[in-house]
């Protein structure tokens, strides 16, 4: 199962260090939303999208590149992290792969050191995170995700 997993990650790396657990246990490659450069996602089998939330919402980096190269009827997966609260974490970008006819295999999320906004005036929230335990769930879940994709391309 080739699997692409474009992220954005700032700030303190939060979603790449996820992003890079989940690589780890099988054939995934790695896409930084923000590095120039044309990508084809249609070899892929499996295509996820990661990234922390800004404000209850995916950063907007990943809802342009997603408009720009999923392809239509990919199976797709959502990765997030956060401070406070997950809020609506991969909804635009959850419906944009409806409308383009891709299935929704899944959404892991965790928390992630904060410092964004007003958090960087009480030295930030979920300190430590993604910790240990946060990386060997995201395994976990991707290798949950491998058994989800190769019963339904047995059917």
């Amino acid at each position: 199962m080739k699997t692409a997993i474009c992220y954005y990650s700032r700030h303190h790396g939060n979603t790449r260090k996820v992003a890079e657990a989940m690589a780890g246990e099988g054939e995934a490659d790695l896409i930084d939303v923000t590095a120039r450069r044309m990508v084809r996602l249609e070899g892929y089998d499996l295509i996820g999208f990661a990234s922390g939330i800004y404000y209850g919402k995916f950063h907007e980096s990943v809802l342009r590149f997603a408009r720009q190269y999923l392809p239509q009827g990919k199976p797709v997966f959502f990765v997030c992290t956060y401070g406070g609260a997950k809020g609506g974490g991969p909804r635009d970008v959850a419906e944009l792969a409806r409308e383009r006819s891709c299935p929704v295999l899944g959404v892991f999320g965790c928390k992630g050191y904060d410092t964004f906004g007003p958090f960087r005036l009480v030295g930030g929230i979920a300190k430590g995170h993604p910790n240990a335990r946060d990386l060997e769930n995201a395994r976990g879940f991707f290798q949950s995700l491998k058994k989800t994709y190769d019963s339904e391309e047995t059917r």
